[in-house]
């Protein structure tokens, strides 16, 4: 299936479509029209053939969509017929949630370790995930296979380790910061920045009461 050339709002999309899928999958659905599927989701049918054209439609005319093997072909558009692992940086309260998080297991991502600068930190164990200093980051990154970073430390500290960690040799970071890392092109970084979508559901919240 080619993928390249698609719209980043399709590829946001795909993750809910996965979702959806594996929910009506769950429920032992197995076949819904794209007009079904619209309904669950709130998108528009349009929309769906649209988006599942760019990577060769999968619904048959008169059918619809086969729902194991729509789930199955997303999951290899999006990379989860494979296995990933991870690395937490920073085990604040935020760190300590991701790592925590057993549903990412589910999907494939495996956190292996979790690091931070505390001294007093070194050795303990998040759940099963255990905890390094910083000085031991370098040396882990190098030894074992490492798919992404999550990063969570302080905004005053994060360009600085997001750097280290590309010197490393890190391709991917899952960037919780509050800062947009200027990194190299051969970098992924996809930012999560919590405060902006708080404000934008401030943003809606005003608009829908002050109508």
């Amino acid at each position: 299936m080619e993928s390249k050339n698609i719209s980043p709002a399709v590829i946001k999309r795909l993750p809910r479509y996965y979702r959806y899928l594996g929910d009506l999958l769950k429920s032992g659905i197995d076949r819904i029209s794209s007009k079904d599927l619209s309904e669950k989701m709130q998108v528009t049918a349009s929309q769906i053939r649209q988006d599942l054209n760019n990577f060769g439609g999968f619904g048959q005319q008169g059918y619809g969509y086969n729902v194991e093997y729509l789930y199955s072909e997303i999951a290899k558009i999006l990379g989860l017929d494979k296995d990933y692992s991870i690395i937490i940086v920073g085990t604040g309260n935020l760190g300590t949630a991701l790592t925590n998080y057993t549903d990412f297991a589910k999907r494939g991502f495996f956190v292996k370790k979790a690091f931070d600068i505390r001294s007093e930190l070194e050795g303990k164990k998040i759940g099963e995930i255990e905890i390094l200093g910083m000085d031991k980051l370098e040396g882990y990154i190098k030894n074992n296979q490492v798919d992404i970073a999550a990063l969570t430390v302080p905004k005053d500290a994060a360009t600085d380790i997001a750097a280290k960690l590309v010197k490393y040799g890190i391709k991917a970071i899952w960037n919780f910061a509050p800062v947009d890392l200027r990194l190299p092109k051969d970098v992924i970084v996809e930012t999560i920045h919590l405060s902006d979508t708080l404000m934008r559901l401030s943003y809606s919240l005003k608009d829908k009461t002050s109508k």
